[in-house]
């Protein structure tokens, strides 16, 4: 039987910068492992802790895994200060991640703030691998500034894939920066949808996903169709600890994607 509790051995084989303080850790399993874009992974630095983290790179890659890493706490600085060729563990994945079968068919909104396009980058390859499926593809993301954007190698190469309509905002601009200015809701607004046939997914900070959830609630969109990625204070993975409890549900067991419509009846749920 698999020991739940026992971690994979991988190989830390490179570090990408994306931001000051954003980097893509790039891992390399012992054995290959899998995932379905949305779940998470405990990442292991030996006797020196874990912490939960969705991986950001292609689902369809059993080889590696990528995952992108804001610099905000204890086991994630010593992370960024990590060297390469480091050995790390890797738990999971656990949680349920995104109903890929429910959006075939539909128009897709999706919409990330800051570090929150990591997760929706796996979503992203998914999509991208089967675009067929799927009517369209808006992406909405925005970030502080344009150097706290992430993946700017990519965002200009998924803007030219068919079916893709991609717009970004940073809040304050730089005399080089010729897109939108303003928070991210400013450009969630008059999406080339149709609003009865459309999916949305929501992940970033949580009061960007409050304002972006209540701006798409105004335009029209039902709460069973707005999936949104609650990764707040995930702990064991396994639904024991409770550290993640929201209402009934614990987001690491019972998500991290739930839809609006399973939580807007929970109190402080953007807490």
């Amino acid at each position: 039987m698999k020991n739940i509790y026992r971690p994979i051995e991988a190989t830390l084989e490179g570090v990408i910068v994306e931001t000051p303080t954003i980097k893509t850790f790039v891992l390399r399993p012992k054995e290959d492992f899998s995932f379905r874009t949305g779940q998470f992974i405990e990442l292991t630095l030996p006797g020196m802790g874990e912490a939960p983290f969705t991986p950001s790179s292609d689902p369809n890659i059993k080889e590696k895994i990528d995952v992108t890493i804001m610099n905000a706490g204890r086991v994630t600085s010593l992370l960024h200060n990590s060297p390469k060729n480091i050995s790390v563990g890797i738990r999971g994945p656990y949680g349920k991640g995104y109903p890929l079968d429910k959006f075939a068919g539909k128009d897709i909104v999706i919409v990330g703030g800051g570090v929150g396009l990591a997760p929706l980058r796996s979503l992203l390859f998914s999509l991208f691998a089967e675009i067929d499926k799927y009517n369209k593809i808006v992406l909405r993301y925005g970030a502080r500034t344009p150097n706290d954007m992430v993946y700017k190698d990519a965002i200009p190469l998924w803007a030219n894939k068919k079916k893709v309509d991609l717009v970004t905002t940073v809040d304050v601009g730089n005399p080089e920066w010729k897109g939108n200015v303003g928070i991210v809701t400013t450009i969630v607004k008059d999406l080339p949808v149709d609003i009865k046939n459309t999916v949305c997914i929501v992940c970033g900070p949580p009061i960007m996903m409050k304002f972006v959830t209540l701006k798409l609630l105004d335009t029209g969109f039902a709460p069973g169709d707005i999936y949104l990625s609650m990764e707040k204070n995930m702990s064991c993975g396994l639904g024991k600890c409770g550290h993640c409890r929201v209402g009934k549900y614990y987001a690491c067991k019972d998500g991290p994607v739930f839809t609006y419509e399973q939580l807007k009846d929970i109190h402080d749920i953007w807490d």
